[in-house]
């Protein structure tokens, strides 16, 4: 059996104690109840203070949970409301289109799969949900970078690797196609992350108009694009499945 590390089961105990209960409680208080020694129990205490997820009130002393976990706790829920409002249209878009549909966020210095529908055909497939993609290469990674300012310095700051030869890897270049991208609504990738299959993803936002994600299809370059240029009804497709998830977010019309 695996170790536990001792002093993150006190803290997590203590946010369980302040998150049930009573709404403030005294240094004692933690302390009795978690029958530990008041020393022990400050220290971590302050730590999970100067952390945000506890903060003591100035006048009696007490504490309670902090701003930092329901900061946390709305990006968890943001996620999975975005995941549960995205699931019908999702289907649908893989339906008319006969492709895989991927549904990404931005997480660390990548795109984090949410969600991932089949290709609706009889071809061995394999769930790609939790998988990370490249922000600079991909359609979806486009996407988040031309509208969410923090994907664009994660990937303005990072090493753009050249994952095939029509990889982007110029910063010059990239913030070109990120200024396309905000003009037409929409990325692709067109053989940049993988050779001989091309993407197209759409912007996702939420009822503040901030983007939240990102939709789009995947497949054989062959299907993809028609004599040369991407499919149109593909790409008018999935735009239209991102302003549907995003009407259901409350962003309106956009």
């Amino acid at each position: 059996m695996a170790r536990t590390i001792q002093s993150l089961e006190r803290a997590a105990a203590m946010l369980r104690l302040l998150a049930g209960g009573e709404r403030r409680l005294g240094l004692s208080d933690v302390a009795s109840a978690l029958g530990l020694a008041k020393g022990t129990a400050h220290g971590i205490l302050r730590t999970l203070q100067q952390e945000g997820f506890v903060e003591q009130d100035p006048a009696s002393g007490r504490y309670q949970l902090g701003a930092e976990l329901l900061r946390l706790g709305n990006s968890y829920l943001d996620v999975h409301e975005l995941r549960a409002r995205a699931l019908v249209w999702a289907d649908d878009l893989a339906r008319s289109s006969g492709e895989s549909v991927y549904l990404g966020v931005l997480h660390q210095q990548g795109v984090l799969i949410i969600h991932h529908v089949f290709r609706p055909d009889d071809s061995r497939q394999v769930l790609e949900v939790g998988a990370m993609q490249p922000l600079h290469s991909t359609a979806l990674g486009k996407v988040l970078c031309a509208y969410d300012p923090v994907a664009h310095s994660e990937v303005a700051e990072a090493e753009r690797e050249a994952f095939t030869p029509h990889t982007v890897t110029g910063l010059g270049d990239f913030e070109e196609i990120l200024d396309l991208t905000r003009a037409r609504g929409w990325a692709a990738d067109v053989e940049e992350t993988w050779e001989g299959v091309a993407s197209v993803a759409a912007p996702i936002h939420d009822r503040r108009r901030m983007p939240v994600g990102a939709v789009g299809i995947t497949g054989a370059v062959e299907r993809v694009r028609e004599g040369g240029e991407l499919s149109a009804q593909l790409v008018a497709a999935v735009r239209d499945c991102a302003r549907a998830v995003s009407r259901d977010l409350g962003a309106g019309r956009f």
